[in-house]
């Protein structure tokens, strides 16, 4: 970034602005010194905080004001305007909070505020807190606990062979080397000393027992709990064909994962990714960009059809095609070889590296095994509570009542895991928060990106506003009239944060 590109932004607010240039229940960037400041007013009221997301940095001046929040345009984390702290995921870490001085008609920041935002335990909470699984809703919790003001004993327990990381990076930008590994971690490893985390990795859960409160390890250990998160996630589905196991044939779930793709890409000139799934097309684009040639097989007719609709999945899919991307739609792998894959139609295709993408299916044992309630996901009430009390789960395992739509729901988003992460946390701590965030995901293809938020497994109708060809739309999935889903391609998408806006206003 150049020094003119890398200059704040906006008006001194130091030297001051007129009232009037704030609009009501609007928003003006500045800064004071080099540090960008968003200056907000509403409900007749002035506030100064950050104007940069702490998740992304996307410009939080072309985010949506909330009541006393503000809401990112690029992924949706929301910034609380009196504290500047982070009160829904992706940001975990909060923005300056800033002191406002309003005299002749003007508007000063100079300084910044002191915040206290954390919460002290009452009498009545548990002493042994226990997390299982070290993915998003798992350290989404830990966090929120600490940061509720929860002093007692809180262990982490991870199957993976490092801390908490930005897993949805692993198949964009760190696959595609352009994030280095140091970009990855949620917090740095000290974050878990200061904090009072026993974070155990490496460590696996071979069951949990619900009545005498107890989880025991693969190694006999038991760790007593008076509260639990079970937040086990999902795992890749195998391909069931010859040659599948080979080394070069791989699944991307974990940071290692990337790592041996990355590894194997380095030498190789020819990949082929199995399956269209979002995740299977951000491998693709990624591998592009280390500049080997991508096939991409599956059995749709269309990328993505089955989520998006039909206009979206082509416009993907030529996104893919302009960069070089070659389809092998309406078809399957049935055998691979050390350097090549036999397609069902009887064409082969060399390939020095072969990814498979086919969907992946939550990790339910624990949960089966404990006795927990289990239907396609384990089943929660709105506070995230098991059939079992004092047990709940989080994440890409979790069923739970969703009040937009009626129905229960179990998905696998990021956003959707940390936002279930913090709402368990403040309940294990009797807080009683219902769950009531909509779903929301985003995707990343070449320098396109995907927001859509809702759930729409099925619709009846489609309303397409804009141009989808030129990547400038949003995409409205009705069922019975009623919208369920948005989906949209835009550069800063204030689209897509009025439409999770709307959603939340309505119920089933």
């Amino acid at each position: 970034m150049s020094a003119e590109e890398n200059k704040p932004k906006g008006p001194d607010l130091a030297n001051g602005v007129a009232l009037e240039d704030i609009p009501d229940s609007g928003m003006l960037e500045g800064h004071v010194g080099d540090e960008a400041v968003l200056v907000a007013r509403t409900g007749g009221n002035l506030f100064a905080i950050g104007a940069t997301c702490t998740h992304y940095n996307g410009p939080l001046a072309e985010g949506l004001l909330v009541g006393d929040t503000v809401r990112c345009p690029w992924h949706h984390a929301c910034f609380s305007l009196l504290t500047g702290a982070a009160v829904a995921a992706p940001a975990i870490a909060p923005v300056a909070c800033w002191k406002v001085e309003q005299r002749d008609g003007k508007v000063f920041v100079r300084d910044k505020a002191e915040t206290k935002t954390t919460r002290k335990s009452s009498g009545d909470t548990p002493r042994r807190i226990v997390i299982v699984g070290g993915g998003a809703a798992g350290f989404a919790a830990a966090e929120m606990l600490r940061r509720e003001g929860y002093d007692g004993t809180l262990t982490m327990i991870s199957s993976d062979d490092r801390a908490p990381y930005d897993r949805p990076n692993c198949s964009k930008d760190f696959l595609a080397g352009t994030a280095q590994a140091d970009w990855m971690p949620m917090k740095p490893p000290e974050f878990y000393k200061e904090q009072s985390i026993d974070l155990r990795l490496r460590t696996e859960v071979s069951a949990i027992d619900a009545k005498a409160r107890t989880v025991t390890l693969a190694d006999g250990t038991d760790i007593a709990f008076d509260r639990l998160l079970l937040a086990t996630g999902a795992e890749p589905v195998q391909l069931e064909v010859p040659g599948a196991d080979k080394k070069h044939v791989h699944t991307l779930r974990s940071m290692a994962d990337a790592e041996a793709i990355i590894a194997l890409a380095e030498k190789a000139t020819r990949a082929v990714v199995i399956g269209a799934s979002f995740i299977g097309l951000e491998v693709a684009a990624s591998l592009t960009a280390r500049k080997l040639e991508v096939h991409v097989v599956a059995p749709d007719r269309r990328p993505l059809e089955k989520v998006l609709g039909p206009e979206l999945g082509d416009f993907v899919r030529k996104k893919h095609e302009k960069n070089g991307v070659v389809f092998h739609l309406g078809n399957e792998v049935t055998a691979i070889e050390d350097k090549k894959v036999t397609l069902k139609s009887g064409r082969t295709l060399d390939a020095d590296l072969v990814v498979v993408g086919i969907g992946v299916k939550p990790r339910l044992e624990l949960a089966e095994k404990a006795g927990l309630k289990v239907d396609k996901g384990v089943i929660v009430n709105a506070h995230l509570e098991t059939s079992a009390p004092g047990l709940f789960a989080a994440g890409d395992i979790a069923r739970w009542p969703d009040r937009h739509t009626g129905e229960t729901l179990r998905v696998e988003h990021w956003a959707v895991a940390e936002r279930q992460g913090q709402t368990a946390a403040r309940n294990m701590l009797g807080r009683g928060a219902a769950y009531e965030a909509v779903p929301f995901f985003w995707s990343l293809h070449y320098d396109q990106a995907v927001n859509y938020v809702g759930h729409a497994e099925k619709w009846d109708d489609t309303e397409i506003e804009g141009d989808v060809a030129k990547g400038d739309c949003v995409v409205r999935y009705r069922k019975a009239g009623k919208v369920l889903a948005v989906a949209s391609i835009k550069e800063n998408d204030l689209d897509s944060l009025e439409a999770e806006r709307a959603m939340e206003k309505e119920t089933a």
